[in-house]
């Protein structure tokens, strides 16, 4: 209940108001005492609107550069392996293997590729002897990288493959596939492995 003092001259008569006093005056068409109190409107609006604002014009997610891709070759007399890197030039990915013909559908092949792609630079396995000498097969390398610079101006590296071969076997073999599919995925692998490490040495 309200509880309220005498006026004196010139005042208001003044009430505190209990529960139910409140729905009393509510009831009589006065206003609420307790809701002249409160504020009106969305809280969490006039919150939002009341914070000051920092970093307006600073896009949510920045913005990133591709970074030109690169074609990893494990070149053999009957297949060639491929891989590329991923857009952000951070791992190598494999793709379908060419099966050789001859050069001039060879060459048309990769070519395909390198436009699809928009590959920049091509690195090609170099098959150098245990001991690290040059041999017959490293000798046909430098011919084939030649070959390759002068059709596509690109930048072509030589990159030691002596163990990616038996890698790739023998991560293959850690795997469940079969013998046969093992064989048809060997030359690619290898090219991942040639081009992963390449890309691992030019990072570090």
């Amino acid at each position: 209940m309200a509880t309220c003092t005498r006026p004196r001259a010139g005042n208001r008569r003044r009430c505190r108001y209990g529960r139910f006093d409140r729905r009393f005056v509510i009831q009589h068409g006065g206003r609420d005492p307790i809701e002249q109190t409160r504020p009106t409107g969305n809280i969490l609006d006039q919150f939002v609107k009341s914070r000051p604002t920092y970093n307006r014009n600073v896009p949510s997610q920045p913005t990133l550069t591709p970074a030109p891709r690169i074609l990893g070759l494990d070149v053999g007399s009957r297949r060639i392996g491929l891989a590329v890197s991923d857009p952000l030039g951070i791992t190598a990915q494999g793709l379908e293997t060419i099966h050789r013909q001859n050069k001039r559908l060879d060459f048309a092949q990769l070519e395909k590729v390198i436009r699809e792609y928009k590959v920049r630079e091509i690195v090609v396995g170099y098959p150098l002897r245990m001991s690290g000498a040059e041999g017959v097969q490293a000798e046909k390398m430098q011919r084939f990288a030649e070959e390759l610079r002068q059709l596509f101006q690109l930048p072509v590296h030589l990159w030691d493959e002596r163990l990616s071969s038996a890698q790739a076997n023998r991560l293959l073999r850690e795997t469940e596939m079969s013998i046969k599919r093992r064989g048809q995925v060997v030359d690619q692998m290898a090219a991942v492995l040639i081009l992963q490490s390449w890309m691992d040495a030019r990072g570090g």
